[in-house]
């Protein structure tokens, strides 16, 4: 989804996004216009009368292949989400703005290294160390090479880039399924600064930003924002009454651009983020054991539960921090690019697995914690524009260790038990890459690019329990170690034409490739020694990117199908008592389906905007590995956290007062299929259709630099789960923010 600047907004950004239309109908009308509106697009400034111009969309750059290009323009699938409307919205991290980005689905967990991204019906879900994301996370250029890492609360954002499908070529080879580019905002040219305060109900959610930035000598300017954010949770542990499924967060990112003439400029980035989050474990949804039931009073089971009975706290400490530079160079008409980068995360978990407050006849109580560094460096050269052939190419390097603890008491009969697992995973990578584009008329592009990456992984694993047999949670004393490495081979070919000044189009074939993984985790067992291979994809998309009606309408279609080989997915299995998941090469997997972008500035107040997509992503062949616990038989059936029909739908509306003040109308609606959470299918970890409603007004003088606006999410109080799961005997939620209706007020204040 594409979100558009107001275009005669001197005052302040505003920006709007939204909509649910049928996707192919649009893209073939909107091309239509297009065509005969290349013209009247030239024509959208100032008019020879005096007259004010007609309203139309403020252009909108990407990075999506390296370079910066106009969203219309670029032979990619792109939504893009703009950081000013992330905060103004209150969505605050990766995971909100999934219902903004249809084909973007994120799946949470009992810890942040839990989580998994989806892009197009396509993740990895897996607790171990040694598999990457199938989904790419770049913060300006930097990869992020765990999942957990994507959680931090984003500061000082520009925008988001979400880009669909295997992008193997120029951002590294666990983009296999898409990347999520954030690029953050460059410190301003004069000194600028803000505070604002928000304050939400539902669980007495208070957040302070502060940002100042500005020149500070003739080559050089910074900028500096810091955060402070908290919330008590909207989950009652019945157990002590305290509210939990909250956070509180404190951080800030600093940036210093030196440029000391027209050809060098070097940017140096610092960010520091600490949080703690309360999350819940797991409300109860249903009970298959009755004996569950009755330790699980005074709660009962509910589809909408937001009651614990836990006599552990669970809660996740982490620590994000990194520090890069990034040198660009202009060597005549040719750019040179290095990225240097270190990040460091930290996380410690502490989790009551058993969900009831029983001590001390019976308990499971975890206690894990990461350790996690990673170094890159990454060097790119990039061709001047305009020439028959241009090309972006270069070499990357990561080296990463991640080394984790993770403790387990196990209670049975009052009979204590203990487990430890002292692990680590190593892992070097190295690439080579470039892409080109071939001008081979003004209006036809040939497209071409190719990468090659050589990983080496290597995982050391030692478990000491206190029992010589398998009690509940917890496998014997065991010891084991190995290594791999894998050359894997990416890229991209496709033509682009431009039908008109306003409509081109794109035809691309991509092959995908993310490494060999490792299922590295606490009750690691034999079976799990092996490496799974590399997974592949290849991936066909035909697009169709039109403006129309003299800039104030665009449309992006998307039509795609990939297949995926060695899919590497997590299949629920029985170990010691305890539901667990295990990694593999899971077989075959497809997925197809149609997105379509749109916005509409109907008139100099009034913007609709909005995103569909229907993804169907199917389980082609599934390997059933020996001794599941669950049923095999998912051949056909929809992978998880994917739902067929997404759609998002916003309208803006502006009144501006003879006194210089605005009012601003804003509401957004989301809507998504119902969706399963599970690879083996299971009936209870389905969940139904929902949308939910969110509305904002805002009072603002942008001459005077002061907003203050009243927002209300969720309004027809619609609960809902981003996640169902299932334990021995019982099936739990996680709960989301928004699971019931709430009410906040912003104030922002520049100088």
């Amino acid at each position: 989804m594409s979100i558009h600047n107001h275009p005669a907004a001197p005052r302040g950004l505003r920006n709007t996004h939204g909509g649910r239309r049928s996707p192919l109908a649009i893209g073939i009308l909107l091309a239509a216009l297009g065509s005969a509106a290349g013209a009247a697009e030239k024509t959208t400034g100032a008019t020879e009368d005096g007259q004010k111009a007609a309203p139309t969309l403020n252009t909108v750059t990407v990075t999506a292949t390296r370079r910066e290009e106009t969203l219309q323009k670029v032979p990619v699938a792109v939504s893009v989400v703009e950081g000013e409307q992330l905060e103004r919205d209150n969505r605050n991290g990766v995971s909100s703005i999934v219902s903004q980005v249809p084909t973007l689905n994120f799946r949470a967990g009992a810890s942040n290294k839990d989580t998994s991204l989806f892009i197009r019906g396509v993740g990895t879900i897996s607790t171990s160390p040694g598999v990457e994301p199938t989904v790419a996370t770049v913060v300006d250029g930097v990869v992020y090479g765990r999942p957990g890492q994507a959680t931090l609360d984003l500061l000082d954002l520009e925008r988001i880039e979400v880009l669909r499908g295997p992008q193997g070529t120029l951002f590294g080879k666990n983009a296999s399924a898409g990347v999520l580019n954030i690029v953050s905002k460059e410190a301003p040219e004069e000194t600028h600064g803000y505070v604002d305060y928000s304050h939400f109900g539902g669980g007495n959610e208070n957040r302070l930003r502060f940002g100042i930035g500005g020149r500070l000598s003739d080559s050089l300017k910074g900028s500096l924002t810091t955060l402070l954010g908290g919330y008590d949770g909207n989950v009652e542990n019945v157990h002590n009454g305290h509210d939990v499924n909250g956070y509180y967060h404190k951080g800030a990112r600093g940036k210093l651009e030196f440029e000391p003439n027209e050809d060098f400029r070097f940017t140096l980035i610092a960010d520091y983020m600490k949080s703690r989050d309360d999350i819940a474990a797991g409300p109860i949804t249903k009970v298959t054991n009755a004996g569950f039931a009755s330790a699980l009073l005074p709660v009962t089971a509910d589809s909408d539960s937001r009651k614990l009975n836990n006599d552990q706290r669970t809660y996740v400490d982490d620590v994000n921090q990194g520090l890069s530079g990034q040198f660009d160079w202009q060597l005549g008409d040719y750019t040179l690019t290095s990225i240097s980068a270190w990040r460091g995360w930290e996380n410690t978990q502490f989790q009551d697995g058993d969900r009831l407050a029983t001590l001390p006849v019976a308990a499971s109580h975890d206690k894990g914690e990461v350790d996690y560094n990673q170094y890159s460096q990454e060097l790119r050269l990039a061709s001047p524009k305009g020439e028959f052939l241009e090309y972006v190419a270069g070499a990357y390097v990561m080296h990463s260790k991640a080394e984790e603890t993770y403790r387990r008491l196990s209670i049975t009969g009052s009979v204590p038990n203990t487990g430890r697992a002292d692990y680590s995973v190593t892992g070097d990578s190295y690439s080579l890459f470039g892409e080109s584009t071939l001008n081979f008329t003004q209006d036809l592009r040939g497209i071409f690019g190719l990468r090659w990456t050589h990983d080496a992984l290597e995982y050391d694993h030692r478990r000491v329990s206190t029992s010589p047999t398998a009690v509940a949670g917890v496998q014997p004393s065991t010891a084991s170690s190995g290594s791999v490495d894998e050359d894997g081979w990416s890229g991209r070919i496709g033509l682009q034409y431009d039908l008109s000044d306003a409509v081109t189009a794109y035809a691309t074939y991509s092959r995908g490739y993310k490494g060999p993984a490792y299922n590295v985790f606490f009750n690691m067992q034999p079976r799990d020694t092996g490496a799974l291979k590399p997974e592949t994809s290849d991936s066909y998309e035909v697009g169709l990117k039109a403006s129309a009606l003299g800039g104030r309408a665009t449309a992006n279609l998307a039509v795609f199908h990939t297949d995926y080989d060695d899919y590497q997915a997590n299949f629920p299995d029985l170990v010691a008592g305890t539901v667990v998941t295990r990694l593999i090469n899971a077989g075959a997997v497809k997925t197809q389906g149609v997105e379509l972008d749109y916005a509409f500035q109907a008139t100099r107040q009034l913007k609709l905007s909005g995103a569909v997509a229907y993804t169907k992503a199917r389980i082609d062949s599934f390997q059933c590995p020996p001794g599941a616990a669950s049923s095999c038989n998912v051949d056909g059936s929809p992978l998880p956290f994917s739902p067929d029909w997404k759609s998002y739908v916003r309208a803006d509306y502006v009144i501006p007062l003879d006194n210089g003040l605005d009012i601003e109308l804003a509401t957004d609606y989301s809507w998504q299929d119902k969706v399963q959470y599970s690879l083996d299918q299971n009936p209870d970890t389905i969940q139904g259709a929902y949308g939910i409603w969110n509305a904002s007004i805002a009072l603002a003088d942008y001459n005077q630099g002061w907003r203050v606006a009243l927002l209300g999410k969720n309004l027809a109080d619609k609960s809902y789960s981003p996640l169902l799961a299932t334990g021995t005997g019982y099936v739990y939620r996680v709960v989301p923010r928004d699971d019931e209706r709430y009410f906040g007020v912003q104030l922002r204040k520049d100088f």
